[in-house]
């Protein structure tokens, strides 16, 4: 297994599997990303998924696509990772299929935990969850999201649905994590020692840290907005908490949102600001939160002690931590307002914090160590 792997990528989320794969590269590997592009972010990809029409026609392209010459180009490779249950746009039965293909014609298969799947959503509505808030539950009352989108959950425990769910999970030779709160949920379907957590992956060498001034005579708010995920994301509460804030201090504080945007534009616009509003029931700093620590910004989003903890990390505590609740929020703004002094050194402890624990090549050797592992033990 000293030899270098050729590693199969199906499914992508902010560019997730994309990082990744430059990282493995760079350390001799040879890899291939398999994705739709995420959408409007239009991410990096070497074979394209998109569904190129709406409706069932875009489903019934997609498969015609796939038998007609594109899962050929996906056989042959020592690991493929899959991105979570929604890796292709296809109804669960032909997801499966794929998925059996892929198995069947590849010598191993494993599972990233990279977005909402139907054993997250199973553990957000757990009552015994340590998981205190989500995007679903908030300390145990429906969500704000849950409230406007009643039958959201629903949809991802249809009896199809878990029946793939459990289908991927038992038949994979391992799944990866990405966040805390990802972690805790693949402990429902897999024993600790068939999981391991990667982190997300960032390209620090790329994101050159902006050079913020001493004391902002005028705090610059951030927020990126996607929108369709408002009320998933706690953006809806962290907009009007911001507004709140810089309609009190116009002479100190300003907003800036943007929406929708293309990922390379997104990531120019991310550099002019100071502060980062990201998410807002999450315990884990996710990608946009990280590539804003790596350009030294200060970020509003997880940063729970259990994630902490769970990474073992003791000293750096860079991400600007918010309970899911407006107050929170507001209070959190109000400080920085008040000190704009603290925003440069957090700043360089959330550059610092990116480098120790999710530069792009560190996350690519974990993954290597935990197949090597995987692989060893079959």
């Amino acid at each position: 297994m000293n030899d270098p792997l050729k590693i199969l990528f199906v499914g992508d989320a902010s560019s997730y599997h994309r990082t990744l794969a430059r990282g493995l590269n760079e350390l001799g590997h040879e890899t291939v990303v398999a994705s739709n592009g995420g959408y409007w972010l239009n991410t990096g990809r070497d074979i394209d998924l998109r569904r190129r029409f709406k409706g069932k026609f875009g489903g019934l392209d997609l498969w015609l696509r796939l038998n007609c010459g594109l899962r050929q180009k996906m056989r042959g490779f020592d690991i493929v990772t899959i991105g979570s249950q929604s890796f292709i746009e296809l109804r669960p039965g032909r997801k499966g299929s794929f998925f059996d293909y892929l198995k069947a014609n590849n010598r191993s298969i494993f599972y990233t935990a990279l977005g909402t799947d139907s054993n997250y959503v199973a553990e957000c509505l757990d009552p015994t969850t340590p998981l205190r808030y989500n995007e679903f539950k908030i300390y145990g009352e429906d969500s704000p999201y849950l409230r406007a989108n009643p039958g959201i959950c629903d949809a991802w425990l249809t009896e199809d649905m878990r029946r793939l769910d459990t289908h991927i999970h038992s038949s994979v030779d391992g799944a990866m994590s990405v966040l805390y709160e990802y972690h805790v949920a693949l402990r429902r379907s897999h024993p600790e020692e068939s999981i391991g957590y990667l982190g997300i992956p960032i390209d620090t060498d790329a994101l050159r840290p902006v050079e913020l001034p001493e004391r902002p005579e005028k705090v610059r708010f951030f927020l990126g907005r996607y929108r369709n995920r408002l009320l998933e994301k706690g953006t809806d509460v962290m907009e009007a908490a911001a507004r709140a804030v810089v309609g009190r201090h116009p002479d100190r504080a300003e907003l800036v949102i943007v929406e929708n945007r293309p990922y390379d534009e997104y990531l120019q616009l991310l550099r002019s600001a100071h502060v980062v509003l990201d998410q807002l029931y999450s315990y884990t700093p996710a990608t946009n939160a990280l590539q804003a620590m790596a350009y030294g910004l200060n970020t509003v989003s997880g940063g729970a002690p259990e994630f902490y903890d769970f990474i073992g990390e003791k000293e750096l505590r860079p991400v600007i931590h918010v309970e899911p609740t407006y107050e929170s929020v507001v209070s959190a703004l109000e400080d920085v307002v008040a000190h704009p002094e603290q925003i440069r050194p957090r700043g360089i402890q959330g550059r610092e914090f990116v480098v120790r624990h999710n530069d792009y090549r560190l996350v690519a050797q974990r993954a290597l160590d935990f197949w090597h592992r995987r692989l060893d033990e079959r």
